[in-house]
């Protein structure tokens, strides 16, 4: 018995590996994702299977992860698909690896199409460092936060986006990131309409907001320059004070030593109010 994590097709069914195949077909338990996605998966691919099938996704999988445990102690073999791609990434599974390996059960992997992985060796972005951080927050601020939170992060930043929401997100990218920060946008990876699309953040806002976009989204942003962490809010006061004394206003000071460090204004500027409250 054993718990296996299948990696299935991310849109194109030539990428189902053979051991894929065979799971499906030997399989005494498939935990699906979507079961409809997965019986179309199993017509596209020509596997026929005859395990019994069980929806597994977000809403249940507290209750399927401890059903699911019982079969495995009962010397079952469980199969996990989601409906693209690695479970456990952004997607159904982690938990239930978690307790299984927990339980000492047997826990494998069958390796193959991952998004965020296509997504970052498309990018033409840095690979040898990269942070995945799923889906953004669905709130304005809560992803704004989430995006100020990896401000100074060094290593190349690989995101899931819903269509109907890269706008939103890209504008905040820039907002945080600047706008010459380099990103790639990664749409229907394998599948007919494969677009990827790089350029700086400025550019793939301006991308964004001039058609319709569809389909499943990876976003990939450049990380920082290294040592960029290290200009503190002591350099930027006294740079703003520079210019202040040479005869510039605090508002085009903090302006200028905003673009001076890559920094958005309001960074600047609070490092200057809280430095006159300390004054004061």
């Amino acid at each position: 018995m054993a718990l296996t994590l299948a990696a299935t097709p991310l849109g194109n069914p030539g990428d189902a590996s053979p051991r894929l195949k065979d799971a499906i077909a030997n399989a005494e338990v498939i935990a699906a994702e979507d079961s409809r996605r997965f019986h179309r998966l199993c017509s596209d691919i020509e596997v026929t299977f005859t395990g019994r099938v069980i929806s597994f996704f977000d809403g249940n999988e507290t209750e399927r992860t401890q059903e699911i445990l019982e079969l495995l102690r009962a010397g079952k073999n469980v199969l996990v698909v989601s409906d693209a791609g690695m479970p456990t990434i952004s997607d159904p599974g982690f938990r239930l690896a978690r307790d299984a390996i927990a339980e000492n059960l047997a826990v494998t992997v069958i390796p193959g199409p991952s998004a965020p992985v296509m997504a970052l060796a498309l990018s033409g972005l840095a690979t040898d460092r990269f942070t995945f951080e799923g889906f953004a927050p669905r709130a304005l601020g809560a992803r704004q936060a989430l995006y100020e939170s990896l401000r100074f992060e060094e290593r190349t930043m690989v995101f899931f986006e819903a269509p109907h929401r890269i706008t939103e997100s890209l504008q905040d990218a820039l907002a945080v990131f600047g706008r010459d920060r380099k990103a790639a946008i990664c749409r229907e990876m394998t599948k007919t309409y494969e677009e990827t699309v790089r350029g700086t953040l400025a550019e793939l806002v301006a991308w964004s907001t001039s058609k319709e976009i569809l389909g499943e989204i990876t976003m990939v942003i450049a990380g920082a320059a290294v040592g960029t962490a290290e200009v503190t809010a002591e350099q930027m006061v006294a740079r703003v004070r520079e210019f202040e004394a040479a005869g510039m206003d605090r508002k085009a000071a903090i302006a200028t030593v905003a673009d001076e460090f890559d920094l958005p204004k309001r960074i600047v500027y609070a490092a200057v109010v809280d430095a006159n409250k300390m004054r004061s």
